[in-house]
């Protein structure tokens, strides 16, 4: 397993943009495909982003597609979610995650998770 820690998140406008970043502990990140989810309030936990371990294939949520962007730096065990064009339905924790592959990230069939960081979006 790795161990994540997020960070990033904070207060925007509406229409505005954050960049989050999860950092990994571990010499397997390079080996693991990564992702992103967020939970509201009173709300499931849901699949933002994903990212093969080789950085080549993404995979996003349509509510998001177009304006997130999810990046991987293998050298730094680090990966990105750039959100552009944030919306009031965007506020949520957000979570990175570790799995074994883009399609197990996708179901949330996943091995290691971080604490979350919080986005708010002011309108």
């Amino acid at each position: 397993q790795v161990q994540l820690v997020e960070s990033g998140g904070g207060l925007v406008q509406a229409g505005g943009s954050l960049r989050l970043s999860c950092a990994a502990s571990g010499r397997t990140f390079s080996s693991n495909a990564m992702g992103w989810f967020r939970q509201a309030p009173g709300k499931e936990r849901e699949f933002v982003a994903g990212i093969r371990s080789s950085g080549g294939v993404t995979g996003y949520a349509d509510s998001v597609k177009g304006r997130f962007t999810i990046s991987r730096d293998n050298a730094k065990n680090t990966v990105y979610l750039q959100m552009n064009s944030l919306k009031p339905a965007d506020p949520a924790g957000y979570y990175c995650a570790a799995g074994a592959s883009l399609s197990a990230i996708q179901r949330g069939l996943c091995g290691s998770w971080g604490q979350g960081t919080q986005v708010i979006v002011s309108s």
